[in-house]
């Protein structure tokens, strides 16, 4: 290929006649973009009508909740489920702020914390060979395999021998140990920093620490900002470790706290609706915020690797 087709951008002919790139363009027609875009579309109404049909549910009075069928959407919208939602927790003799405090400690802590182990763990395998390194990923990954009911046991037992039971560490160190943060950080390390870039800032004298979050950490950022969204999203909603972890009423979190609202009389299944509102409304903010970085990380990060 000769310089002038370098400077010019334009490829060399193939012996048909056509240029070389051509295998690289897109036929697609404009009934097969319409096809996709429809077809689509579909699929983004199929995944909404969750989040529509409890939007809707909270809002509806007693007598349409238990109508059979059950409709979709609400007929005559009422604020009564918000009131008695809230009237029901101010005759809790623990307040409502406390329950929403302990969620948001423990959710920001455990994500906090999360980035941070995951960040520097995530470095080193990506940029740095060691002695077991190759073998202990792949024990990291086959880790992905395991529900976390099913080390719900075994966690106890480490929890109960280190006198963490029934504390607010009891949440938050197993939010810290989350192996898929660390694979999904891992690989988007791989494609996205290239080694000479860490060369030239261990040659300018940056220690490695320093590397990590001044060099590396900007250029991974829709990298973490997702594992702050699916950490975050998954501590928030959890039920079943605090309920396994955690018996002092002063420490339950709200999910915890609102479960017990859910359970109780027909009365308060109007309060149980609006509950399920306003416990999805806070992984729904966030991801609003940061949807572009996610999808981003979903189309470049290791998930293809």
């Amino acid at each position: 290929m000769s310089k002038a087709m370098i400077r010019t951008g334009r490829l060399p002919f193939s012996k048909k006649g056509m240029r070389e790139d051509v295998g690289r363009r897109s036929y697609r027609s404009a009934w097969g973009n319409a096809i996709i875009v429809i077809f689509m579309g579909i699929i983004a109404i199929f995944m909404a009508l969750p989040l529509i049909y409890t939007i809707t549910t909270a809002f509806k009075p007693i007598n349409e909740l238990f109508l059979y069928p059950p409709k979709f959407f609400v007929k005559n919208p009422t604020l009564k489920n918000m009131k008695d939602l809230f009237a029901t927790m101010s005759s809790s003799y623990i307040p409502y702020s406390r329950y929403l405090f302990n969620s948001i400690m423990v959710s920001v802590l455990g994500t906090a914390g999360h980035v941070f182990i995951v960040a520097m763990a995530a470095y080193a395998f990506a940029k740095h060979s060691f002695p077991g390194g190759k073998f202990i990923f792949n024990m990291i990954v086959f880790s992905l395999m395991f529900s976390g009911y099913v080390t719900g046991v075994p966690r106890f037992i480490i929890m109960s021998k280190m006198k963490i039971l029934d504390t607010y560490l009891a949440l938050v160190l197993p939010m810290m140990a989350s192996s898929l943060g660390l694979y999904l950080l891992k690989q988007f390390m791989e494609q996205m920093i290239i080694d000479e870039t860490l060369e030239s800032a261990r040659i300018d004298g940056a220690s490695e620490f320093r590397i990590v979050w001044n060099v590396v950490m900007p250029c991974v950022k829709p990298g973490w900002l997702t594992l702050i969204l699916l950490s975050f999203k998954d501590s928030w909603g959890d039920i079943g470790s605090p309920s396994l972890y955690i018996q002092t009423e002063s420490l339950k979190t709200l999910p915890q706290a609102m479960s017990y609202i859910q359970q109780g009389t027909i009365a308060r299944m109007g309060a149980g609706a609006a509950n399920s509102l306003l416990i999805m409304l806070p992984p729904i903010i966030i991801f609003i915020i940061t949807q572009s970085n996610v999808i981003e990380t979903m189309k470049s990060s290791g998930m293809k690797g």
